[in-house]
């Protein structure tokens, strides 16, 4: 008797598919390669290696993707290292020497433009911000020398933190199991659309599939201020602070839903927060509207348009909660 299976909502029975009929999964299956070639073909040209050479012969050796067809190509700040002047080899052989227009160490993101007149391939900026768990990511680079490695997996996580060189939290962090290595840094990850989603930029030492890439979005705010300003401005107050948790009979008797804030461990001489009279142990619990529970909060609240604005600054001194106005100066 042949086996059938029953259609619950229809009450119809239909029959298994035949033994021999071809299975759906390698169908699924060469989509995916279909996808994953697609990309490497149409963004491929676009991935460039970076020479960056130090008093020597050979300096470091990274990744970049060329962004604009006039030549405006992104890598990582930890490959160009302060550089002034790098060299951006195609994946048609051609060297073109690039000028380091500007790095942010904070973001782990740099700027270059090939000083030649030319017209390249180039791979436009996606929007991070539409990124979906599970949704396909393709890497390409230049992993260990190996020029054109192209790798490819899935967007594991969304929204994590990483540590940069400078100490700074790098917010919104795409995490993907894309095999990236030594040399990939600076090199695209790329959605299946061929739009550019991340900058790799670091993988965990002994760790296998965890790898992470500076968001799109964050790098489009980077080199905005980049052209325009040379460099990306940020905004200071002038302390350094460390987490700490609210008690909870403060946060009960000053209606508080927060549970934790930002205290003070510092405050610079003329800064301005030495102007508006804060002081070392203040808990600073807002600022501008933002609320600030940990310290990585307040970094992000002090951004461009901070500076030389006046705001006002929730506080708690004493388990008496205050307001000050503050004005941010850039960071110098």
């Amino acid at each position: 008797m042949d086996q059938v299976f029953i259609d619950h909502e229809t009450g119809e029975d239909w029959p298994a598919r035949p033994a021999d009929a071809a299975p759906r999964d390698g169908a699924l299956l060469d989509a995916y390669s279909t996808a994953v070639s697609d990309v490497a073909e149409r963004v491929g040209p676009a991935v460039v290696r970076i020479d960056v050479r130090r008093g020597g012969p050979r300096g470091g050796i990274g990744s970049g993707v060329v962004i604009s067809p006039d030549g405006f190509i992104l890598t990582n700040s930890h490959v160009v290292q302060n550089a002034r002047r790098a060299e951006a080899t195609l994946l048609d052989g051609r060297t073109l020497t690039a000028r380091v227009l500007g790095d942010d160490p904070d973001t782990d993101l740099a700027l270059l433009r090939v000083d030649e007149a030319a017209t390249l391939p180039f791979a436009p900026l996606g929007d991070s911000s539409a990124l979906k768990r599970g949704q396909i990511a393709v890497a390409i680079g230049n992993p260990l020398g190996f020029d054109a490695t192209v790798t490819a997996g899935v967007v594991s996580a969304l929204g994590r933190s990483l540590r940069a060189s400078t100490g700074r939290m790098i917010e919104d962090v795409i995490q993907t199991d894309a095999a990236i290595n030594p040399g990939n840094s600076g090199g695209p990850l790329v959605s299946s659309r061929g739009e550019v989603i991340g900058v790799n930029t670091a993988i965990i030492q002994g760790a296998q599939g965890i790898c992470f890439a500076v968001a799109s979005n964050t790098a489009s705010a980077v080199l905005g201020e980049i052209i325009r300003h040379g460099r990306v401005r940020r905004a200071s107050i002038g302390v350094g602070v460390a987490p700490w948790t609210l008690p909870r009979r403060i946060a009960l008797r000053l209606g508080l839903d927060q549970k934790t804030g930002a205290m003070i461990t510092m405050v610079e001489p003329n800064s301005p927060a030495d102007e508006a009279g804060l002081l070392t142990g203040d808990v600073l619990l807002g600022l501008d509207g933002r609320i600030v529970t940990t310290p990585g909060d307040l970094v992000r609240a002090l951004d461009a348009g901070m500076i030389g604005r006046v705001a006002p600054l929730d506080t708690l001194r004493r388990s008496e909660r205050r307001r000050v106005w503050i004005g941010p100066k850039e960071r110098g």
